[in-house]
């Protein structure tokens, strides 16, 4: 285990089996990690499907953890709360019971066969964008800027606040 803090944020998102309950479920076993502690949680918001439009709308949020999990345990605990919603990996922009994403740790930027921080896609997506924004206005994400700027390039994007 690592012996040091870090702060992390992490993307939540579903789109069956009730998403907003999925999400709040999500919240608490976030909470219950080991050796972690939810500092904040986003709002709730709506979304169009990204790549595959024959989908219902997601509900997005972000959370920010306290952990002493390294980033490749934080990964296997998201993969394993994913599980336990039933999710299904059938192909890339699939519907999903539940995804969960690790967007930043700390300040580090990191790449394997796994796992890539920051998120390679979040800087492009509002519905990450947005409730990162809303819990973190001065987040900056390593090697690409302020959130609050690439924000505004993602302003065709629709979201729809369902949440506070």
């Amino acid at each position: 285990m690592n012996t040091k803090t870090a702060q992390a944020f992490i993307a939540l998102g579903s789109n069956l089996e009730n998403p907003i309950s999925q999400l709040q479920r999500a919240f608490s076993e976030l909470e219950q990690l080991p050796q972690t502690h939810l500092l904040s949680r986003s709002s709730l918001y709506q979304s169009a499907p990204v790549g595959r439009l024959d989908q219902p709308d997601f509900i997005n949020a972000v959370a920010l953890i306290e952990t002493r999990l390294t980033p490749s345990q934080l990964l296997q605990a998201l993969l394993a709360i994913e599980q336990r919603h039933g999710r299904v990996r059938e192909s890339l922009n699939a519907p999903r019971t539940l995804d969960l994403d690790v967007l930043l740790y700390d300040a580090l930027r990191y790449q394997d066969a796994h796992l890539t921080i920051p998120h390679p896609r979040m800087t492009q997506r509002a519905f990450v964008l947005m409730p990162l924004f809303e819990i973190a206005p001065d987040c900056h994400i390593p090697g690409y800027g302020h959130v609050q700027q690439l924000l505004l390039l993602c302003q065709d994007q629709q979201l729809k606040r369902i949440e506070s």
